[in-house]
Protein backbone atom coordinates (compact mmCIF):
# COMPACT_ATOMS: atom_id res chain seq x y z
CA UNK A 1 0.00 0.00 0.00
CA UNK A 2 1.02 3.62 -0.42
CA UNK A 3 1.85 6.06 1.46
CA UNK A 4 -0.38 8.10 -0.52
CA UNK A 5 -3.06 5.77 0.11
CA UNK A 6 -5.53 6.34 2.82
CA UNK A 7 -5.47 3.05 4.94
CA UNK A 8 -9.24 3.41 5.93
CA UNK A 9 -10.34 2.90 2.43
CA UNK A 10 -7.16 0.20 1.18
CA UNK A 11 -10.11 -2.09 0.80
CA UNK A 12 -12.72 -0.22 -0.14
CA UNK A 13 -14.03 -0.98 -3.91
CA UNK A 14 -13.27 -4.12 -4.23
CA UNK A 15 -14.36 -5.58 -7.00
CA UNK A 16 -13.83 -9.11 -6.29
CA UNK A 17 -11.89 -11.25 -3.68
CA UNK A 18 -10.56 -14.66 -4.66
CA UNK A 19 -7.99 -17.70 -3.25
CA UNK A 20 -5.39 -18.21 -5.15
CA UNK A 21 -5.96 -22.13 -4.72
CA UNK A 22 -4.89 -22.93 -8.75
CA UNK A 23 -2.06 -24.71 -9.95
CA UNK A 24 1.07 -21.99 -10.55
CA UNK A 25 1.38 -19.99 -13.93
CA UNK A 26 4.63 -21.19 -15.32
CA UNK A 27 3.93 -20.32 -18.79
CA UNK A 28 4.52 -16.56 -19.02
CA UNK A 29 7.87 -17.37 -16.29
CA UNK A 30 9.83 -19.97 -18.15
CA UNK A 31 12.93 -17.97 -17.37
CA UNK A 32 12.15 -17.98 -13.45
CA UNK A 33 10.86 -21.61 -11.56
CA UNK A 34 12.42 -21.11 -8.87
CA UNK A 35 9.76 -21.75 -6.45
CA UNK A 36 9.18 -25.01 -4.81
CA UNK A 37 5.90 -27.17 -4.48
CA UNK A 38 5.54 -26.01 -0.86
CA UNK A 39 5.87 -22.78 -1.11
CA UNK A 40 2.84 -22.70 -3.76
CA UNK A 41 0.70 -24.59 -1.84
CA UNK A 42 1.00 -21.97 1.01
CA UNK A 43 0.56 -19.27 -1.79
CA UNK A 44 -3.06 -21.56 -2.89
CA UNK A 45 -4.03 -20.52 1.03
CA UNK A 46 -4.06 -17.05 0.46
CA UNK A 47 -6.28 -14.87 -0.88
CA UNK A 48 -6.30 -11.71 -3.55
CA UNK A 49 -8.42 -8.70 -4.19
CA UNK A 50 -8.73 -6.94 -7.33
CA UNK A 51 -10.03 -3.56 -7.56
CA UNK A 52 -9.82 -0.05 -9.53
CA UNK A 53 -6.55 1.76 -9.08
CA UNK A 54 -8.79 5.28 -8.89
CA UNK A 55 -6.52 7.28 -6.37
CA UNK A 56 -3.31 8.66 -6.54
CA UNK A 57 -1.75 6.11 -4.33
CA UNK A 58 -3.41 3.08 -5.75
CA UNK A 59 -1.97 4.31 -9.01
CA UNK A 60 1.42 5.08 -7.91
CA UNK A 61 1.30 1.37 -6.43
CA UNK A 62 0.35 -0.16 -9.86
CA UNK A 63 3.23 1.79 -11.57
CA UNK A 64 5.27 0.79 -9.37
CA UNK A 65 5.08 -2.68 -10.02
CA UNK A 66 5.27 -2.23 -13.55
CA UNK A 67 8.77 -0.19 -13.53
CA UNK A 68 9.81 -3.15 -11.08
CA UNK A 69 8.75 -6.17 -13.73
CA UNK A 70 9.80 -4.08 -17.06
CA UNK A 71 12.86 -3.07 -15.55
CA UNK A 72 14.02 -6.62 -14.55
CA UNK A 73 13.23 -7.77 -18.52
CA UNK A 74 15.58 -4.86 -19.19
CA UNK A 75 12.76 -2.37 -20.62
CA UNK A 76 13.06 1.38 -20.57
CA UNK A 77 10.05 2.67 -18.04
CA UNK A 78 9.99 6.15 -19.17
CA UNK A 79 7.12 6.21 -21.90
CA UNK A 80 5.28 2.64 -20.04
CA UNK A 81 4.08 4.69 -17.17
CA UNK A 82 2.73 7.55 -18.23
CA UNK A 83 -0.65 8.88 -18.05
CA UNK A 84 -3.39 8.84 -20.79
CA UNK A 85 -6.48 9.65 -21.11
CA UNK A 86 -9.76 7.07 -21.35
CA UNK A 87 -8.23 4.25 -19.48
CA UNK A 88 -9.47 2.06 -16.55
CA UNK A 89 -6.32 0.10 -14.59
CA UNK A 90 -7.01 -2.52 -12.87
CA UNK A 91 -4.99 -3.96 -9.74
CA UNK A 92 -4.69 -7.55 -7.47
CA UNK A 93 -3.62 -7.45 -4.29
CA UNK A 94 -2.26 -9.64 -1.78
CA UNK A 95 -2.13 -8.73 1.58
CA UNK A 96 -1.61 -5.14 0.77
CA UNK A 97 1.17 -6.16 -1.91
CA UNK A 98 0.13 -4.99 -5.38
CA UNK A 99 0.86 -8.28 -7.68
CA UNK A 100 -0.51 -7.21 -10.58
CA UNK A 101 -1.96 -4.87 -12.58
CA UNK A 102 -3.72 -4.20 -16.06
CA UNK A 103 -4.80 -1.44 -17.71
CA UNK A 104 -7.86 -1.03 -20.81
CA UNK A 105 -7.16 2.15 -22.94
CA UNK A 106 -10.91 3.10 -24.53
CA UNK A 107 -10.67 4.60 -27.92
CA UNK A 108 -11.41 8.22 -28.30
CA UNK A 109 -10.44 11.16 -30.37
CA UNK A 110 -7.13 11.14 -28.67
CA UNK A 111 -6.94 7.62 -29.75
CA UNK A 112 -4.50 4.26 -28.52
CA UNK A 113 -1.24 4.05 -27.65
CA UNK A 114 -0.61 1.46 -30.37
CA UNK A 115 -1.37 4.22 -32.67
CA UNK A 116 2.00 4.85 -32.49
CA UNK A 117 3.33 2.19 -34.55
CA UNK A 118 -0.01 0.44 -35.74
CA UNK A 119 -1.91 3.79 -36.53
CA UNK A 120 -2.87 1.82 -40.51
CA UNK A 121 -3.73 -1.31 -38.32
CA UNK A 122 -5.90 0.02 -36.24
CA UNK A 123 -8.02 2.45 -38.58
CA UNK A 124 -8.97 -0.44 -40.42
CA UNK A 125 -10.92 -1.94 -37.58
CA UNK A 126 -12.44 1.41 -36.98
CA UNK A 127 -13.47 1.66 -40.53
CA UNK A 128 -14.51 -1.83 -40.35
CA UNK A 129 -17.30 -0.46 -37.46
CA UNK A 130 -15.29 -1.96 -34.65
CA UNK A 131 -15.11 -0.57 -31.44
CA UNK A 132 -11.13 -1.49 -30.84
CA UNK A 133 -9.87 -1.13 -27.11
CA UNK A 134 -6.14 -2.26 -25.96
CA UNK A 135 -4.94 -3.79 -22.81
CA UNK A 136 -1.47 -2.63 -21.83
CA UNK A 137 0.53 -1.93 -19.24
CA UNK A 138 0.32 -5.91 -17.72
CA UNK A 139 2.68 -6.48 -15.42
CA UNK A 140 2.78 -9.69 -13.20
CA UNK A 141 4.93 -10.08 -10.27
CA UNK A 142 7.01 -13.02 -10.41
CA UNK A 143 7.00 -14.37 -7.05
CA UNK A 144 2.73 -14.75 -7.89
CA UNK A 145 2.41 -17.28 -10.28
CA UNK A 146 -1.24 -18.11 -10.22
CA UNK A 147 -3.38 -18.72 -13.69
CA UNK A 148 -6.52 -17.29 -11.23
CA UNK A 149 -5.09 -14.42 -10.50
CA UNK A 150 -4.19 -13.24 -14.57
CA UNK A 151 -7.46 -14.97 -15.94
CA UNK A 152 -9.50 -12.71 -13.28
CA UNK A 153 -7.41 -9.70 -14.70
CA UNK A 154 -8.43 -10.38 -18.40
CA UNK A 155 -12.17 -11.18 -17.37
CA UNK A 156 -12.35 -7.92 -15.40
CA UNK A 157 -10.86 -6.03 -18.19
CA UNK A 158 -13.16 -7.84 -20.68
CA UNK A 159 -16.21 -6.81 -18.81
CA UNK A 160 -15.47 -3.20 -17.68
CA UNK A 161 -14.84 -3.24 -21.83
CA UNK A 162 -17.08 -5.26 -23.48
CA UNK A 163 -19.85 -5.46 -21.49
CA UNK A 164 -20.11 -1.90 -19.85
CA UNK A 165 -18.40 0.12 -22.59
CA UNK A 166 -19.28 -1.88 -25.82
CA UNK A 167 -15.58 -2.10 -27.03
CA UNK A 168 -16.08 -5.11 -29.91
CA UNK A 169 -12.68 -6.11 -30.03
CA UNK A 170 -9.34 -5.29 -27.97
CA UNK A 171 -5.31 -4.85 -29.13
CA UNK A 172 -2.33 -5.22 -27.09
CA UNK A 173 1.47 -4.85 -28.43
CA UNK A 174 3.86 -7.64 -27.20
CA UNK A 175 7.23 -8.95 -27.27
CA UNK A 176 7.40 -11.02 -30.12
CA UNK A 177 9.11 -13.93 -27.86
CA UNK A 178 5.12 -13.59 -25.36
CA UNK A 179 3.08 -13.57 -28.69
CA UNK A 180 2.81 -17.31 -27.90
CA UNK A 181 0.96 -17.41 -24.99
CA UNK A 182 -1.20 -14.53 -25.79
CA UNK A 183 -2.35 -16.65 -28.72
CA UNK A 184 -2.44 -20.43 -26.91
CA UNK A 185 -4.01 -18.79 -23.87
CA UNK A 186 -6.40 -16.26 -24.45
CA UNK A 187 -6.81 -16.83 -28.57
CA UNK A 188 -5.39 -13.40 -30.09
CA UNK A 189 -3.89 -13.55 -33.64
CA UNK A 190 -1.36 -11.43 -34.88
CA UNK A 191 -2.40 -8.05 -36.60
CA UNK A 192 0.99 -5.80 -37.01
CA UNK A 193 4.28 -6.88 -38.19
CA UNK A 194 7.12 -6.75 -35.45
CA UNK A 195 8.30 -3.20 -34.84
CA UNK A 196 10.26 -1.63 -32.26
CA UNK A 197 8.21 0.23 -29.59
CA UNK A 198 10.27 3.63 -28.54
CA UNK A 199 8.04 3.48 -24.99
CA UNK A 200 10.06 0.58 -23.31
CA UNK A 201 12.58 0.43 -26.14
CA UNK A 202 11.97 -3.34 -27.60
CA UNK A 203 10.44 -4.65 -30.05
CA UNK A 204 6.70 -5.26 -30.06
CA UNK A 205 4.00 -6.81 -32.44
CA UNK A 206 0.18 -5.98 -32.87
CA UNK A 207 -1.82 -8.53 -31.29
CA UNK A 208 -5.74 -8.67 -31.94
CA UNK A 209 -8.95 -10.62 -30.07
CA UNK A 210 -12.51 -10.00 -31.36
CA UNK A 211 -14.47 -9.95 -28.07
CA UNK A 212 -16.92 -12.63 -30.03
CA UNK A 213 -14.19 -15.26 -29.27
CA UNK A 214 -13.81 -14.58 -25.68
CA UNK A 215 -17.43 -14.69 -25.15
CA UNK A 216 -17.60 -18.29 -26.32
CA UNK A 217 -14.51 -19.14 -24.79
CA UNK A 218 -16.30 -18.07 -21.24
CA UNK A 219 -19.44 -19.48 -21.78
CA UNK A 220 -18.03 -23.22 -23.21
CA UNK A 221 -15.40 -23.18 -20.69
CA UNK A 222 -15.42 -20.13 -17.47
CA UNK A 223 -15.56 -21.08 -13.88
CA UNK A 224 -14.51 -24.97 -15.10
CA UNK A 225 -11.28 -24.66 -13.68
CA UNK A 226 -10.81 -27.93 -16.06
CA UNK A 227 -7.34 -28.52 -16.87
CA UNK A 228 -7.26 -32.22 -16.98
CA UNK A 229 -10.22 -31.55 -19.76
CA UNK A 230 -7.39 -31.18 -22.83
CA UNK A 231 -8.16 -26.99 -22.53
CA UNK A 232 -5.03 -25.04 -22.80
CA UNK A 233 -6.03 -21.67 -22.68
CA UNK A 234 -6.26 -19.84 -19.53
CA UNK A 235 -10.23 -19.51 -19.82
CA UNK A 236 -11.54 -22.42 -17.57
CA UNK A 237 -10.38 -19.80 -14.82
CA UNK A 238 -11.80 -16.92 -15.80
CA UNK A 239 -15.55 -16.47 -13.74
CA UNK A 240 -18.43 -18.80 -14.96
CA UNK A 241 -21.16 -17.08 -16.85
CA UNK A 242 -23.44 -16.77 -14.22
CA UNK A 243 -20.67 -15.06 -11.71
CA UNK A 244 -19.89 -12.69 -14.42
CA UNK A 245 -23.84 -11.93 -14.94
CA UNK A 246 -23.95 -11.33 -11.01
CA UNK A 247 -20.66 -8.69 -11.45
CA UNK A 248 -21.57 -7.12 -14.17
CA UNK A 249 -25.11 -5.91 -12.44
CA UNK A 250 -23.20 -4.78 -9.36
CA UNK A 251 -20.70 -2.79 -11.49
CA UNK A 252 -22.97 -0.77 -13.56
CA UNK A 253 -25.28 0.02 -9.76
CA UNK A 254 -21.83 1.23 -8.67
CA UNK A 255 -21.45 3.58 -11.40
Amino acid sequence: MSANDNPADHWAQTIVGLPLGTPPLRTMSLERQEHTDTNNIALDQQQFKIRLANSDGRRESASLLIKKMYAWRGYETAGATGDTPNRITLMADLEGHVISTLTIGLDSPAGLLVDTLYKDEIDRLRQDQHRVCEFTKLAVDQEIKSKRVLASLFHLAYIYAHLIHGATDTVIEVNPRHAVFYKRMLGFEQLGEERMCPRVNAPAILLHLPFEIATQEIASHGGTFAEISGVKSIYPFFFSPQDESGMVARLMRNN
